[in-house]
C-alpha cells in the first residue's frame, strides 16, 4: 500500500476501478427512475430534495474511493476484497433508495453508506501503516470518516426537522474531512488518472440520457398520436447528450487540478455536474410522459425538468474545466448558453432551443481550441 507516483507515465483506470463503477450504474439508475416518478406526479420539491440527498451518498462514496485509489491503489487480495465490500455497500444503498423517495425511514441507505465508509476506513489505515510520510494524513482521514459513521447511525434516531438539520451537519462534516486531512500533508494524486476517472463516471451518467432517448422511440412505436413529438424528443435528447459530452471533454481536465484548492474545487463541483447529468435523463422521461398524457406537470414545468439539468451541467463544467483553458469568447458563450436554455420551455417544441444552443456552443468550441491552463492562484 505504498503511495503511487503522481507523475507515473501511462497511468490509466484499472479493471477493478471499472468493475467498481458498475454498481454505481445501478444506484444512479434507481435514483433517476425515482426522480422521474416524483416529478411526473407533481412532487417537484420533495423529488428533487430526495434525489439530491441520495445522490450525495452515491457521489461522495465514489469520489472518496477514487481519490484514495489514485494515491494508494495496489492490487493485492485485501485491497480487492475491501473494494468489493464497498461495492456491496453501494448495492445495499441502492436497495434503500425507493424508501427514501417514499418518505420511509432511511435505515437501509444509511446501512449501505456506513458499510462503504467503514471499508474505506480500513483502506486508509492500511495506507497509514505502509506510508510513514503520509501517516498523519491517512489517520486523519480514517478517524474523521469513522467518527462520522457513528453519527450517521445516531441520525436514525431523529425525525422531522431535527433529522434534516442533522443530515446537513453531517454532510458538512463529510466535506470537511478531506480539507482537514490534506492540510496534514497532501496525498499523491495523479492528475491524469483522477480526471480520467471523473470522465468515465460522466460517461456512465450520460448513458442514462441515451437510454431515455431510446425510451422515447420505444414509446413512439406504441403511441401513433404522439409519434412525431416523441421521435422529435428522442432526436433532440440525443443531440443534447452528445453536445454535453462534447463540452465536457473539450478541455484537458488535468490542468484544472494543479493545486490542492483546485483539486478539492474540481471534485466538489462535480457533485452538481454528476447530479445534473443524472437528472437530465429523468427530465427526458418526464417530457415523454408529458407528451403521452401521463404527467401531472404542465408542459412548461415538464420542459424545465430537462432544461435546468442542462444549464447546471454546462455551468458546472465551464467553472471547473473549461474556464481555465478558454479564451474570452468561449468563457462568454458557455455560461450564456447555460442561461439561454432556460428559455426553452417558452417554445412549443420541447428541447428544441436547448439542442440548438448546445450545438452552437459546440461549434464555438470547435473553432476556438483550448488556449492553455491558467497559472495557479488565478
Amino acid at each position: 500500500m505504498r503511495p503511487r507516483d503522481p507523475h507515473e507515465p501511462g497511468r490509466t483506470a484499472s479493471s477493478l476501478e471499472l468493475f467498481f463503477d458498475l454498481v454505481f450504474v445501478v444506484a444512479v439508475s434507481i435514483a433517476a427512475v425515482d426522480l422521474h416518478h416524483e416529478l411526473t406526479e407533481g412532487h417537484v420539491l420533495a423529488g428533487v430534495g430526495h434525489y439530491l440527498m441520495v445522490f450525495f451518498a452515491v457521489w461522495w462514496a465514489w469520489m472518496n474511493f477514487t481519490w484514495f485509489a489514485t494515491s494508494f491503489a495496489t492490487d493485492d487480495w485485501l485491497y480487492r476484497v475491501l473494494t468489493i465490500v464497498q461495492m456491496a455497500g453501494v448495492l445495499v444503498l441502492a436497495a434503500g433508495i425507493d424508501a427514501v423517495f417514499a418518505g420511509d425511514p432511511i435505515t437501509v441507505v444509511v446501512v449501505g453508506y456506513v458499510v462503504m465508509r467503514v471499508a474505506m476506513v480500513a483502506q486508509w489505515l492500511r495506507a497509514a501503516r505502509a506510508s510513514p510520510e503520509h501517516r498523519r494524513t491517512c489517520l486523519t482521514y480514517a478517524g474523521g470518516i469513522a467518527g462520522l459513521q457513528v453519527l450517521w447511525v445516531a441520525l436514525l434516531a431523529l425525525d422531522g426537522t431535527a433529522a434534516v438539520v442533522g443530515y446537513l451537519v453531517l454532510v458538512a462534516g463529510e466535506l470537511a474531512v478531506p480539507v482537514v486531512a490534506e492540510r496534514q500533508g497532501t496525498t499523491p494524486w495523479h492528475p491524469h488518472h483522477l480526471t480520467e476517472r471523473f470522465g468515465l463516471f460522466t460517461l456512465i451518467l450520460l448513458g442514462e440520457s441515451l437510454l431515455a432517448s431510446a425510451n422515447a422511440v420505444i414509446e413512439a412505436l406504441h403511441d401513433d398520436e404522439a409519434l412525431a413529438p416523441l421521435i422529435s424528443t428522442a432526436v433532440l435528447a440525443l443531440v443534447v447528450t452528445a453536445g454535453l459530452w462534447w463540452v465536457y471533454f473539450w478541455p484537458p481536465h488535468h490542468h484544472a487540478i494543479g493545486t490542492l484548492r483546485q483539486s478539492l474545487s474540481y471534485g466538489y463541483v462535480h457533485y452538481a455536474v454528476f447530479a445534473a447529468a443524472g437528472a437530465f435523463s429523468a427530465g427526458v422521461e418526464v417530457e415523454i410522459d408529458s407528451q403521452t398524457g401521463g404527467s401531472q406537470l404542465s408542459e412548461v414545468a415538464a420542459s424545465f425538468t430537462v432544461t435546468v439539468p442542462i444549464a447546471v451541467f454546462l455551468l458546472g463544467t465551464w467553472w471547473i474545466a473549461v474556464r481555465p483553458v478558454a479564451d474570452g469568447l468561449v468563457n462568454a458563450v458557455v455560461p450564456a448558453g447555460a442561461v439561454l436554455v432556460l428559455a426553452d420551455p417558452l417554445l412549443p417544441v420541447p428541447v428544441s432551443l436547448s439542442a440548438a444552443v448546445v450545438v452552437a456552443v459546440v461549434v464555438v468550441l470547435v473553432v476556438r481550441p483550448p488556449v492553455g491552463p491558467t497559472p495557479a492562484g488565478h
